[in-house]
């Protein structure tokens, strides 16, 4: 394998137009690894001026379902990578597939086997016992059939006569050029015994009818691609430039699995990450321009141009994901993020109808430079609208450490001032975070506190936590009848009568 790399100009110029696809298998939901093949292709297309191809790979149809299917276009959705063509189906091209199987027959470039499972396998033990590397031997092409009669009990599968002599080269974008010996390919079957056609033929037969120029996958199908290369020149087409894009690894340097955390596209959402964040910092998995670290999608498709493509391993770094969510965060329009929030608080059924939007609008302005995901902010709307625990361990010691006796007559107090009792025109509306910071001066004035003396005890007993935004700001979120009721609460379990 060499490293000499191909120019923008001469990748591009390798096809008349631009055509990349992006091809999953519907048996899972779709992985981030999947995602950054379709942003790489949708990017180079766009860079271009080309278009993308969506095609659905389901012709393994004991794995594939229509769930997975509809999850890979709810994922590609939430990204916004919107296919000019497709999706196509393969199921729906079973058609096509066999004619050009028939055409391979007619012109030779493809036989029919009658080997069986056992035979097979007996041949593959018995090239492992000499040493051998297991390969089918041709024992069912034409020219060796001589004689022999094709069992009766035995459905032929079709296998492609791949050439014997030479070698199959490519420029690769990512890895330079490759070369593969035909003596280490052998005859793979193209159509099971059953008719059905397999992976690597359908592959090729969509990439040739839909015009694939660019074909931008992971490493692990390089050693597909030989053979892909080959049946497409058995039948008259031009092979597409290839680029295999190499894996991406959880934060040990391990193959990425779910103990990493997440791994599909829709835990992404779950867990408050922003589409455009993710595609942000996607994008710099494996591939980079310089030293930008924050970009749009418009930069994007200007800078990709299939060059500056990374030959190792990619890591994800879920601290580095968060910091570029946090950029995107406080970049982002409020209106967007009270509907996330709302959202996200119908995910955990909760509904409060004095959460109104001038409240949830007031926490978001109070948090949207602090969170890092948008579960950060519906978690502080749950603190908002839920009744802390106080028999919670955790609750019950940072009350314990933070109240003084002392402190308890000024708490009450504050439960009585007029900013409290006095009744409110709209109960809607909460008292402005000014009116209660003059009530929490006056209060540790009176009774010679500190402010954090009466500003933690407040924060555990709202909140359940100690630690919070400025707590008048906080506490004016809370309509004032919440906010007198968990005072009160407070001070009776401390044995204070309220």
């Amino acid at each position: 394998m060499h490293t000499d790399m191909a120019s923008p100009s001469e990748l591009a110029s390798q096809s008349d137009a631009v055509r990349t696809r992006f091809a999953p298998s519907p048996t899972g939901l779709l992985h981030i690894g999947g995602a950054r093949t379709a942003l790489f292709a949708w990017a180079y297309a766009r860079h271009f001026q080309g278009r993308f191809v969506l095609r659905i790979e389901d012709t393994d149809t004991e794995r594939s379902t229509p769930e997975a299917t509809q999850a890979i276009l709810d994922g590609m959705s939430w990204l916004d990578l919107q296919a000019d063509e497709g999706p196509f189906y393969q199921t729906q091209r079973m058609d096509r597939y066999r004619e050009v199987i028939a055409q391979m027959l007619e012109q030779g470039s493809a036989y029919h086997c009658w080997a069986t499972s056992e035979e097979l396998e007996a041949l593959r033990e018995s090239q492992r016992a000499q040493g051998l590397k297991p390969r089918y031997d041709g024992r069912w092409r034409p020219e060796k059939r001589a004689n022999k009669m094709p069992p009766d009990a035995v459905s032929p599968a079709v296998r492609f006569r791949n050439p014997d002599a030479g070698y199959v080269v490519w420029k690769d974008m990512v890895k330079g050029t490759i070369s593969i010996a035909n003596d280490e390919l052998d005859d793979l079957i193209i159509a099971r015994s059953d008719g059905t056609p397999t992976y690597n033929f359908c592959v090729v037969v969509d990439d040739l009818d839909m015009q694939i120029s660019h074909v931008i996958r992971g490493d692990d199908h390089v050693n597909n691609t030989p053979r892909q290369i080959n049946i497409l020149r058995a039948l008259g087409g031009k092979e597409p430039v290839y680029g295999h894009l190499p894996m991406i690894h959880g934060p040990d340097g391990q193959k990425l699995s779910k103990r990493h955390g997440a791994v599909s596209v829709t835990e992404f959402d779950r867990q408050g990450f922003m589409p455009d964040a993710l595609i942000n910092y996607l994008a710099r998995l494996g591939w980079s321009h310089g030293d930008s670290e924050l970009f749009g999608r418009e930069d994007l498709i200007a800078w990709f141009d299939g060059t500056s493509l990374s030959q190792s391993p990619a890591q994800l770094d879920y601290d580095k994901l968060c910091w570029v969510n946090q950029h995107y965060i406080k970049q982002a329009d409020d209106a967007y993020l009270l509907t996330e929030l709302r959202r996200r608080l119908s995910w955990r059924s909760l509904h409060a109808d004095w959460l109104h939007d001038r409240a949830a609008s007031a926490l978001i302005l109070l948090l949207k430079d602090r969170i890092n995901t948008l579960e950060a902010l519906a978690d502080w709307a749950c603190s908002i609208l839920m009744d802390p625990d106080l028999d919670d361990q955790r609750i019950a010691d940072g009350i314990a450490q933070a109240l003084r006796p002392e402190v308890l007559p000024a708490l009450a107090d504050f439960l009585s001032d007029s900013v409290l009792a006095c009744p409110m025109p709209d109960e809607a509306m909460s008292w402005s975070a000014s009116d209660i910071a003059q009530a929490i001066k006056g209060l540790t004035a009176t009774h010679q506190l500190k402010m954090p003396q009466l500003a933690i005890p407040l924060r555990w007993w709202c909140f359940g936590s100690g630690q919070t935004p400025a707590v008048d700001a906080m506490l004016s979120i809370l309509p004032p009848a919440v906010l007198a009721k968990r005072i009160a609460r407070g001070l009776r379990k401390q044995g204070f009568g309220a």
